[in-house]
């Protein structure tokens, strides 16, 4: 279920009034011009007219000013064109089971899924659990690794309940630290979206920002 109210009518509506405001605004600053203009001709001196290269300048700047009127009216209309298709794509997440950036873990049936991102290959990665109090309650090593993305899973029976678990981890590669992106799984209930940016409700981890999702599963 999608909690947002019909995003892509609200942005529209939004993106129509701009519109019409921006077109508005461009109307009467062209008038302004124009009234500006003739009066300036009207009230010249007879003697000393206005070159026509002042005048072509003139036209040229109100010209500009409309153009980027427009350029912006434009812009305003693909960004909630945007927004409203990357409504419909966070739609198809819901019920999905997604990784996600962070080391928090979910339990679903007491398993938690996670991964770890090596940047380059790994002599040994050594995982650790941790209670929500930070204590270690359990490890296992992951072995050598190849650089890229590992996954794995934890069972969680038998470890006490109270409180939400998280994980870190360690790699090494000829003896110096190799760069671990923690990663952790859980699955979609709901999307949302807030001033222009789309969140995703995940059943044990809580919201979470769309561009965090790293992986559907």
């Amino acid at each position: 279920m999608i909690t947002a109210t019909n995003p892509s009518i609200a942005t529209g509506t939004a993106g129509t009034t701009s519109a019409a405001i921006s077109a508005t605004n461009a109307a009467g600053s062209e008038d302004r011009f124009l009234k500006l203009l003739v009066a300036q001709l009207s009230n010249q001196d007879p003697m000393n007219p206005m070159d026509n290269a002042q005048m072509t300048s003139q036209m040229a700047q109100i010209s500009t000013v409309s153009g980027v009127q427009q350029v912006n009216q434009t812009l305003q209309s693909l960004a909630a064109q945007l927004s409203s298709m990357q409504m419909l794509q966070g739609g198809s997440l819901v019920g999905r089971s997604v990784l996600v950036e962070g080391s928090k873990l979910a339990l679903d049936n007491a398993t938690a899924g996670a991964a770890v991102d090596l940047a380059q290959n790994a002599d040994s990665v050594k995982i650790e659990i941790l209670s929500a109090g930070g204590q270690v309650v359990d490890s296992f090593d992951l072995g050598a690794r190849p650089a890229g993305r590992h996954t794995f899973e934890w069972d969680a029976t038998g470890q006490p309940a109270t409180g939400a678990p998280s994980y870190r981890v360690t790699a090494t590669g000829g003896g110096a630290s190799v760069g671990a992106t923690p990663l952790v799984r859980d699955k979609v209930v709901s999307v949302s979206s807030e001033n222009g940016n789309m969140n995703v409700q995940l059943q044990g981890l809580g919201s979470v920002a769309y561009n965090t999702v790293k992986a559907i599963l």
